[in-house]
């Protein structure tokens, strides 16, 4: 068929893949960083994306390129004005600012049970509908000229195709606005009204193998999507697999036939990039536990954790870290702080403490993938991701923690290759070569796979170890 380019909008930088089409292979690839003043800052113009592109795209890259796939980051809300330009930046990203505004949502709803019945998700700091909650009550004027919402990937699409009168999303970027529900595949705009205090128009979602157009000069642009979803397209994960996210926070999202509701609000129901649905369940304390506990023990960095973690064995002589440095969103207790259980003077030693930092964090996500598997996703495979996931000290306990085979891909932008793969199903759709229900098969990443064997009871009794101090510790913290 030829050569498609995906590009992933990450919070930081644009990064495009040229694939070849049948196989997926990588053949050429641009990066360029964005162009912003300050580390992640809240708030940023849309166009500083366009120049990281063109940037990225220079030299030829896209010469020959078929179609183009766009991923970018989620999150972030782009309000236009009728004449479709920009009220006020982009407003990206975790944004602590907005914490009242999300807690305001939830009780103007009637509560979380109530979220979670009309979009599958309780609202967030982050959330695009938290954002627009903010903006009608800081800025009330940008909010009132805003007359168009679009998100990132959303308005990439739109510019690459000449900012055309139609406006398209797909399911996974509408799934975390909250305002659009995966379980009956439609916009709550009675909700967009209660953040934002009028209507306004928002993009027509289209379907995973759907174009969203195609440019004058016939290159096909396919529908986008997040981030995540393109992540998890890139990898080909399917049913049976998990993905857990080893970043200073945690996160553990699994591939399943439905849309799943939670009133606890642990669980974010997205839906994926193929017709699927993706639910996610998030933890706050991740890699920050080895880093802090690195450290504590004066240790210049993690590959030295893991090192002194090997020193010591599977349970670490007793001693139980719950890793909630941060609090906790999965189990739900913001409020709380860490906790060593188990102390005693043979287990007063540092490889001890650093084995107790792996293990809970690890434990900490095999929790969020216990809330997944409670609700009937079935977890077979877990890919792990993320820089820590190549240490050692994670590799040897992740298996026999988890209860299942754990694979870890070799480093790769997955999102921009997710977004050339979604490129392709495009593509060849439109050619009549593909099927609209089945996107092309590309070769799986190379990946380390690895089995809990023998591990597998040990692993377990320091799991149930774990727990136990959990519940003696925060009872009933999992119960709905």
């Amino acid at each position: 068929m030829g050569i498609v380019a995906g590009l992933d909008s990450s919070p930081d930088f644009t990064r495009i893949v040229v694939c070849d089409t049948d196989t997926g292979a990588v053949l050429r690839q641009g990066y360029a960083p964005h162009p912003v003043d300050g580390d992640r800052p809240a708030d940023v113009d849309p166009q500083a994306w366009l120049l990281s592109l063109g940037e990225a795209a220079g030299g030829g890259l896209l010469e020959g390129v078929q179609a183009i796939g766009v991923s970018a980051q989620q999150n972030a809300v782009i309000a236009l004005d009728a004449q479709g330009n920009t009220v006020r930046p982009a407003m990206v990203g975790g944004d602590r600012r907005t914490q009242v505004a999300a807690a305001d949502l939830i009780d103007a709803l009637g509560g979380r049970e109530s979220w979670a019945q009309a979009v599958g998700s309780v609202p967030q700091a982050a959330q695009p509908v938290t954002k627009l909650r903010w903006l009608a009550k800081n800025e009330p004027d940008a909010a009132l000229r805003a007359a168009i919402l679009m998100q990132a990937h959303d308005w990439l699409v739109w510019q690459l195709l000449g900012r055309p009168v139609r406006r398209t999303t797909d399911r996974g970027g509408a799934s975390g606005t909250g305002y659009w529900s995966a379980a009956t595949g439609s916009y709550r705009t009675d909700l967009v009204e209660l953040a934002l205090g009028h209507q306004v128009m928002l993009p027509e979602v289209i379907g995973p193998a759907e174009a969203a157009g195609t440019t004058p000069e016939g290159l096909l642009i396919s529908a986008g999507t997040g981030g995540t979803m393109a992540a998890a397209f890139g990898l080909g994960i399917g049913l049976g697999d998990a993905v857990v996210s080893l970043g200073a926070s945690g996160s553990v999202m699994a591939v399943h036939p439905e849309a799943l509701v939670d009133g606890t609000g642990m669980i974010t129901a997205l839906a994926d990039a193929t017709g699927m649905h993706l639910p996610v369940v998030t933890t706050l304390n991740a890699v920050r536990t080895l880093r802090g506990t690195a450290e504590l023990l004066g240790l210049s960095d993690l590959e030295s954790l893991s090192d002194l973690a090997m020193k010591s064995t599977p349970g670490s002589h007793g001693l139980v870290l719950l890793p909630y440095l941060e609090g906790e969103r999965t189990p739900s207790l913001p409020h709380t702080a860490g906790t060593l259980a188990g102390l005693r003077r043979e287990s007063m030693k540092p490889e001890h403490l650093a084995r107790a930092a792996f293990e809970g964090m690890l434990c900490g996500l095999a929790d969020a993938l216990d809330v997944l598997r409670g609700r009937g996703v079935d977890v077979r495979r877990i890919f792990l991701l993320g820089a820590a996931a190549e240490l050692p000290a994670v590799q040897a306990a992740a298996p026999a923690l988890f209860g299942a085979q754990v694979v870890v891909p070799q480093p790769a932008d997955y999102a921009a290759i997710g977004a050339a793969r979604q490129a392709a199903w495009a593509l060849g759709v439109s050619q009549g070569a593909l099927d609209p229900r089945n996107p092309p098969a590309w070769q799986g990443a190379a990946a380390q796979v690895l089995e809990p064997g023998e591990e597998l009871a040990v692993g377990q009794a320091v799991r149930q170890q774990y727990v136990s101090v959990r519940e003696q510790t925060h009872p009933g913290a999992f119960r709905t």
